[in-house]
């Protein structure tokens, strides 16, 4: 019997990895015992369950692969191997400079003389993870044309998530339950009903394999459904492959998910030996201009990318304690988006003297970005990564932002393997020409940026823009950010507007309504909620967003200036998802409080407990103005570890507090 079973699945897609029974059910734990995975036997497969504390979490789930090239004999002997590490690392830069990682270890092997096929779980404090390995001689080649990984929950639970897309991120959340999602995009966030325990199933480590998605196949059972290619295939893999790893982050409170190390831990140590160059920091660029519709991207008299408006820029960088300048349409090729996607990634406008733009920006000591657009002519940018980098570098560029905003040639998705190649190839070509990356339109985050500290930060959801032609995102949205695409890691969302009713560009005669009449449009915030997103919505490149006119003269504009990108050590404090959010971070001995909440008022009490002791703080805080959401109340007092800060939010409102030793 189960050789027919078998024989079916060979003279169809391949074979399926169906595992031996085994005498004893292995297990493993977390250092702290609260988190245990079991393996299991479940009609001759093999499947895993998690356990939190005496509950079951993820009910026995299937595991497994259907692959050409690929054959397990039902014969093959299983080997259970365990083991434990500890170590505490340290990052270049991050939320936190030190993180612990600690785990219990068991590997589940199978193997004859033409395979050695290994499950290797992980069991963490704050969650689980497993990946897939082999090490096959009896095939030259693997094709993979399925992933059979399940995520069967035992209880009802409500989720956050976008839905499943092999092309874009940029999509807004559902709230939905479990057994209500058809399809969904990962960091897929849940809660537990009842019990209290949170979670949020994603992947780590995705290299040369194509992103996961989840369908559901039935009930509360979610399976991974791979990006597929053109031909159908899901990936072509070599003969001796890891997978990226599964993961599901746990915590007793949504915050604990945000303050989870669990994706980084799983990735491996920095490529990069030297990574001197690689550098957080503060900038403004020429970039809302055109979404607002007072610039073009190509040349013209509305031309934002001019040397000119550069030099201001530069200038306004310089008096303001900001490292970095971003230009958008300063290189030829913009007349193509949206048609043949032609872009000369090193010939810039003739209205754009690069060279000697660069040169007053070195002379300021202000860092020059350039921005790379694509439209998703991958080979014509492949083919000229080596030249247009190396030359970025003889110009003391060391910051690209790409952009793939249009569809790949080939019916080739973002999200497949040929896409995760490609963003793989940019960020390892950057580095050697000691660049750091800020990926728009990109494959997901998965921690890779513990491996390649150059890969900054990235898009990967609804951003800024969106405020500028539709109806926006809403202050919930933004309360919902952090507990799920920002679990993922950093990203460029390119925050701080001032400006939240577009006066000045509703004002401007010449304006440029390229997406269409937008008075509708506008920024579901108050003025100190645009200031708190520089907190609460982590970037090691972070923008202040609007137009350089909108900051001038503006008291508020102080606490860009005083921030610090590079933090050393980040805790959420309180929250709740698409509610109201609370995250510190320190730089130095600096601190920095943003808070955030939905449509409703609220008012917070936060002790500041995470202070240094003994220490006095002069706290200098941001508050909203209730009778004016364009307006903030600039207050200061002294604080130390033992007080309790007050915060008051108006609603769509926020509030953002510096602390400076006195």
């Amino acid at each position: 019997m189960k050789m027919n079973k078998r024989k079916n699945f060979v003279s169809g897609l391949g074979a399926l990895f169906i595992f031996s029974a085994c005498t004893s059910q292995p297990e493993v734990s977390s250092p702290d015992g609260n988190i245990k995975i079991d393996v299991v036997r479940e009609d001759s497969c093999l499947s895993y369950m998690v356990s939190v504390g005496d509950k079951v979490l993820i009910l026995p789930s299937r595991l497994g692969l259907v692959a050409t090239g690929l054959t397990i004999p039902y014969d093959a002997k299983m080997k259970i191997k365990h083991s434990s590490f500890d170590e505490t690392w340290s990052q270049p830069w991050g939320e936190n400079k030190e993180i612990r990682n600690h785990y219990n270890e068991m590997a589940v092997s199978l193997s004859d003389d033409s395979i050695q096929y290994t499950v290797r779980f992980r069991a963490f404090d704050d969650g689980v993870a497993f990946r897939y390995e082999w090490n096959t001689v009896s095939a030259d080649s693997v094709i993979l044309h399925d992933e059979l990984t399940e995520f069967a929950f035992a209880d009802a639970a409500m989720s956050w998530s976008i839905p499943g897309n092999f092309e874009t991120y940029e999509l807004e959340y559902r709230n939905l339950p479990v057994d209500s999602v058809a399809d969904a995009n990962t960091p897929f966030t849940f809660e537990i009903e009842p019990g209290g325990v949170f979670g949020s199933i994603h992947e780590a480590a995705l290299y040369d394999y194509p992103e996961m998605t989840l369908i559901r196949t039935g009930g509360r059972t979610l399976k991974a459904n791979l990006a597929p290619m053109p031909d159908g295939v899901k990936a072509y893999l070599p003969t001796v492959f890891t997978t990226p790893w599964r993961t599901i982050q746990i915590g007793e409170s949504a915050c604990d998910l945000i303050n989870s190390g669990l994706i980084l831990n799983l990735n491996e140590p920095s490529k990069i030996e030297d990574t001197s160059w690689i550098k957080p920091q503060k900038y403004v660029g020429i970039w809302w201009g055109m979404h607002l519709g007072t610039m073009t991207w190509t040349m013209g008299p509305r031309h934002g990318a001019t040397t000119e408006n550069a030099i201001r820029y530069i200038d306004f960088a310089a008096e303001n304690n900001l490292q970095g300048v971003l230009f958008e349409g300063w290189n030829e090729g913009w007349e193509t988006w949206g048609g043949d996607q032609h872009f000369n990634y090193a010939k810039a406008y003739a209205d754009f003297d690069i060279d000697s733009i660069a040169s007053y920006a070195s002379s300021k000591g202000i860092e020059l970005w350039a921005h790379n657009e694509t439209g998703g002519n991958i080979p014509e940018y492949e083919a000229a990564l080596d030249s247009t980098f190396a030359y970025y570098k003889s110009l003391g560029i060391h910051t690209v932002k790409t952009g793939y905003a249009g569809g790949f040639a080939g019916g080739e998705y973002h999200h497949s393997q040929y896409g995760v190649k490609h963003y793989q190839k940019v960020v390892e070509t950057a580095a050697k020409y000691q660049l750091m990356i800020d990926a728009h339109e990109p494959i997901k985050e998965t921690g890779i940026r513990r491996t390649w500290p150059n890969m900054m930060t990235r898009e990967g959801a609804r951003g800024m823009e969106w405020n500028a032609w539709s109806a926006g995102n809403t202050p919930e949205y933004l309360c919902t950010l952090p507990f799920v695409r920002m679990l993922s890691g950093p990203m460029d969302y390119t925050p701080g507007i001032f400006d939240i009713d577009y006066e000045r560009a509703k004002n401007d005669p010449g304006r440029i309504e390229w997406n269409g009449p937008n008075d509708y449009c506008k920024i579901n915030t108050t003025l100190a909620r645009q200031i708190a997103n520089w907190v609460i919505i982590y970037s090691p490149l972070q923008m202040a967003a609007d137009l350089i006119e909108n900051y001038e003269g503006q008291e508020a504009f102080r606490f860009f200036r005083d921030f610090n990108a590079d933090c050393d050590w980040s805790k959420a404090l309180q929250g709740e998802i698409g509610k109201y959010i609370a995250i510190v971070r320190r730089a130095g001995d600096n601190y920095y409080l943003g808070a955030g909440t939905d449509s409703s008022a609220r008012n917070l009490s936060v002790p500041l407990s995470f202070l240094s002791e003994g220490v006095t703080y002069t706290a200098r805080i941001y508050a909203d103005d209730p009778s004016d959401r364009t307006k903030v109340i600039i207050t200061e007092r002294k604080v130390t570890s033992a007080d309790t800060l007050e915060i008051k939010m108006a609603p769509s409102g926020g509030q953002a507090v510096t602390f400076t030793p006195i």
